[in-house]
């Protein structure tokens, strides 16, 4: 009995999904198979680009035939392009245009090598998820009204760079029903962009990782005005002072991190908060940093959870506690007796 090719007795639709879960230059090899195959590509809804398939030869050639082949095709709901090979600026902003320009709904760019983002074209009517990492930097004129990504609802910049404060602002505005903002910044090599300000009226759930021990200067204030935020998590070495609007916050996740006195490494860990830190012997170690304005705006939140740095920073950073009456739970990485010590609550349960 003969064999039968069953896979290509599917309608084209059904292949066009089969040949969505391949990365994109293995579903485009798909065309040599026969006839019938040659535009089966088009049907795909996902690309998936990645020079480590293969190799940078030919590569650039690859992605224009790719495009080509799908400028009559439906809607792509997701692009993903890594690029750990060099290629030329003009090169990649002609490809990420082009994603953009065939109504990309999920767009995830990286990159070993830095690329500056020509933010003018940088923009789409269609894109609800945008996620950045590694070496693009957007920089130029703005797209026409000032809006990158009116339909943007989540948006995910992983150890990116600005060219300036503006840029970051300027971005972050323009994307006017952004609701999930994560914010990545702890390449210690690289000095931080990141001007310690969020503010948007839209986004709800808010992620920031902001570690420069070596760059004192990058953590002089911070500013949250995000009044529907419902959902914080937040990790950072302590500024010298916080200006919030957190009024919707229902739940925090903070990692706080102190300067010369709370990460001394002589103490050899967290223990009892007196014995540890004992003001006889560090004398002329100031405590850097105030939490207050922060943990004020927390008193509302119902659900808390503590790094054991955080709570060390509470009880040395905090000029004055405030009670939190609608706590449900409280969970930390430390003993209860010293959580018990620094903060007040009315009825809480506590995890550790």
């Amino acid at each position: 009995m003969g064999s039968r090719d069953l896979i290509s007795s599917l309608p084209d639709e059904i292949l066009g999904k089969v040949l969505s879960l391949l990365p994109t230059k293995r579903a485009a090899s798909t065309a040599v198979l026969s006839k019938r195959w040659n535009n089966l590509p088009a049907l795909v809804d996902k690309l998936d680009i990645n020079d480590a398939i293969g190799g940078p030869g030919g590569f650039p050639e690859f992605i224009d035939k790719t495009l080509a082949l799908l400028t009559n095709s439906t809607t792509i709901k997701r692009t993903s392009l890594n690029n750990e090979f060099q290629y030329g600026e003009s090169q990649v902003n002609t490809w990420i245009r082009s994603f953009l320009e065939r109504g990309c709904l999920q767009l995830y760019l990286n990159a070993q090598s830095l690329y500056t983002i020509d933010t003018e074209f940088f923009t789409s009517n269609t894109l609800v998820e945008l996620t950045i990492t590694g070496g693009f930097s957007p920089d130029g004129l703005l797209p026409p009204g000032g809006v990158f990504f009116p339909k943007l609802k989540t948006l995910s910049l992983v150890l990116m760079t600005f060219v300036d404060s503006d840029m970051y602002e300027l971005f972050i505005s323009g994307c006017p029903l952004l609701e999930e903002f994560l914010l990545r910044n702890d390449e210690i090599e690289i000095p931080p962009v990141w001007n310690a300000l969020v503010s948007s009226p839209s986004i709800k759930r808010l992620t920031i990782v902001h570690h420069f021990p070596n760059y004192r200067e990058a953590h002089d204030g911070c500013w949250f005005r995000t009044p529907n935020l419902v959902y914080l998590d937040y990790s950072s070495y302590v500024p010298d002072w916080y200006e919030v609007d957190l009024g919707s916050l229902v739940e925090a996740r903070l990692d706080l991190r102190s300067w010369e006195r709370l990460r001394d490494e002589k103490a050899g860990g967290y223990g009892d908060c007196d014995s540890v830190y004992d003001d006889e012997e560090y004398p002329d170690d100031p405590i850097l940093g105030d939490v207050t304005n922060l943990v004020t705006g927390l008193s509302n939140i119902k659900t808390l959870h503590l790094s054991p740095d955080s709570l060390e920073v509470f009880y040395f950073c905090c000029k004055s506690m405030p009670v939190f009456h609608n706590l449900l739970t409280l969970s930390f990485e430390s003993a209860k007796k010293e959580a018990g010590q620094c903060c007040h609550f009315s009825s809480i349960s506590l995890l550790t």
